[in-house]
């Protein structure tokens, strides 16, 4: 990215400029994400342009960094994308904003360094809350593909099982020809699983919408997916993009819960097939769901990625 961009923005101290986000902002975000080192899935762009309807999205490039305000029920939350802490002049920008409609300011998705240096900066202003429901589960993609060693061995039987029954499968890459099997698929998996929480079951229908403006914009967003294939009907489909160099992002996977290991086998096939550049996968959160919990847990995370919500005090 020109670094002009974020000087002409960067000059001007006293206010933030928000837009509505749109999917031409993918190059700014990614200009700074890419190599920021940060591997948490709320950097995904597919996710953020995908879910830009549910939380009113707006971005800002100021101070080299990418700020997100969302506008939720009449509060208001920031995002800030930067490979080290935000700084201080950028956090008082933040608190001026939110001063506006009379709330604090609250920084959401912080890592553990960033809260801690946040909350060192501006002692006696700053509330850290850990929000463990939304900590990302990050993989080793090889250990995920080769399904090796005895911590993945149930995993494995699960995979060897599937093939034994379905030696004819098939695994293709995702392209737009296919969508309309994955909505009919996604359909599926909604009418079947019930979660038993109401607010649940709403995501879960808002995830289709989500998914829809991804499939419309699936080139531009530099997507990629795979779906898998048992006697010529799609029973497993995923797709994600990458949030660093060496860092991909399972944004949806959805499977025919009918078929014995067919999540197993596309989480394993589409990890075998991703470009050997991406070390990592990240498989977001578990929402505090406890079976999703479970499942994400006995996969062996590389790395647990925990998040705070920073709230800071507006002098």
């Amino acid at each position: 990215m020109d670094s002009n961009a974020f000087n002409s923005t960067a000059s001007n101290t006293e206010q933030l400029t928000f837009h509505h986000l749109t999917v031409a902002d993918r190059e700014k975000l990614q200009g700074v994400s890419l190599g920021a080192g940060r591997r948490g899935c709320n950097f995904t762009f597919a996710n953020l342009i995908g879910w830009q309807f549910w939380f009113n999205t707006e971005i800002c490039i100021c101070q080299q960094a990418v700020v997100f305000r969302f506008n939720m029920e009449s509060r208001r939350a920031y995002m800030v994308c930067t490979a080290g802490t935000p700084s201080a002049g950028l956090i008082e920008m933040l608190c001026a904003d939110a001063a506006t409609v009379g709330t604090h300011a609250l920084i959401m998705a912080m890592e553990d360094d960033q809260a801690a240096a946040i909350a060192e900066m501006l002692p006696g202003r700053v509330a850290v809350k850990p929000r463990r429901n939304q900590y990302d589960y990050i993989y080793l993609r090889q250990e995920l593909a080769e399904m090796k060693g005895k911590s993945l061995k149930a995993k494995r039987n699960h995979v060897n099982k599937f093939l034994s029954e379905h030696a004819d499968f098939r695994y293709c890459e995702l392209e737009p020809r296919l969508f309309d099997e994955c909505r009919s698929l996604a359909q599926q998996w909604r009418t079947e699983v019930d979660m038993g929480d109401h607010e649940y079951n709403i995501t879960a229908n808002a995830e289709q919408q989500a998914m829809e403006t991804v499939f419309n914009h699936w080139d531009a967003l530099g997507t990629r997916g795979g779906c898998i294939y048992v006697d010529g009907r799609m029973v497993a489909f995923t797709y994600g993009a990458a949030v660093t160099h060496d860092t991909f992002d399972v944004c949806v996977e959805k499977a025919d819960r009918n078929v014995d290991g067919a999540f197993n086998i596309i989480n394993q096939q589409f990890a075998a097939h991703l470009p050997e550049e991406f070390v990592y996968l990240n498989r977001e959160e578990d929402m505090g769901l406890e079976g999703l919990r479970k499942s994400k847990l006995s996969y062996h995370p590389h790395i647990l990625l925990s998040y705070n919500n920073v709230i800071i005090r507006c002098r």
